[in-house]
Parts: structure tokens; C-alpha cells; sequence
């Protein structure tokens, strides 16, 4: 779902500028789920505004407003104003890993490999 700015006036991002922007929001998630947080493409393509931490996890026993940290990794000042589309809200389910352990891993075909070990 896309997600709304709610705001009294506008809010000038500068370039590199970080801001936590209101929505107006508070929701409970259900256990077992998350909202994840995602950048609109628009916004980013055009203005170099994006979320800061994204995807960022709103876990399911947060029960505080929602706000959206954006930032502006344009070239120019762009301002969010009331009711602007600044994000995309997915929920979803949350699985939860169990670790375990171990003196040794079994062998894949990348191997220990690091970053860009792929050949892609």
C-alpha cells in the first residue's frame, strides 16, 4: 500500500539530507507478520528521494506512529508535502530461524566466496 505524508506545512529535503517524515499512522501487526518499509520508484528515479533503511521491518509489538526516514540523494531540494506518496508498505510473514551450532558447513558450488565471487 502506499503510504502518506502527514504534515501541517512542506518539509525541504536538501541534497544528502536525512528527515523523518509523519504519516499519521499507528497500526498493530498481527504475530508472525512485519510491515516492510520500501521506496517509491517515482520518487527515486525523478528526485533521488528514497528510504533510508530500506526495507525497513516494523516488527509486530511496535506500537508507535509510524514514520518514514527518507532521503534525498538528488542533485536538487525537493519538498514532501501533505498527502504526498513518499512510500510502499508490504506485510508479511515472518519466519523465524533456528540456529544451531556447527564445527562445519556443507560444500555449495560458490564455496567461500565473498563479494562478487559469483563471476556475474
Amino acid at each position: 500500500m502506499d503510504i502518506r505524508a502527514f504534515l501541517e506545512q512542506g518539509v525541504c529535503i536538501s541534497p544528502l539530507e536525512r528527515v523523518r517524515i509523519p504519516t499519521g499512522l499507528i497500526f498493530e501487526i498481527p504475530p508472525g507478520y512485519e510491515a516492510q518499509v520500501r521506496p517509491r520508484s517515482g520518487l527515486a528515479w525523478r528526485h533521488g528521494i528514497t528510504v533510508l533503511n530500506a526495507p525497513g521491518t516494523i516488527d509486530s509489538d511496535y506500537r508507535g506512529a509510524l514514520e518514514i526516514m527518507l532521503i534525498n540523494l538528488g542533485s536538487e531540494p525537493f519538498t514532501i508535502r501533505n498527502g504526498d506518496r513518499i512510500a510502499q508498505l508490504v506485510i508479511a510473514p515472518v519466519s523465524r530461524a533456528v540456529l544451531k551450532e556447527t564445527d562445519s558447513v556443507s560444500v555449495s558450488i560458490r564455496g567461500t566466496g565473498g563479494f562478487g565471487s559469483t563471476g556475474v
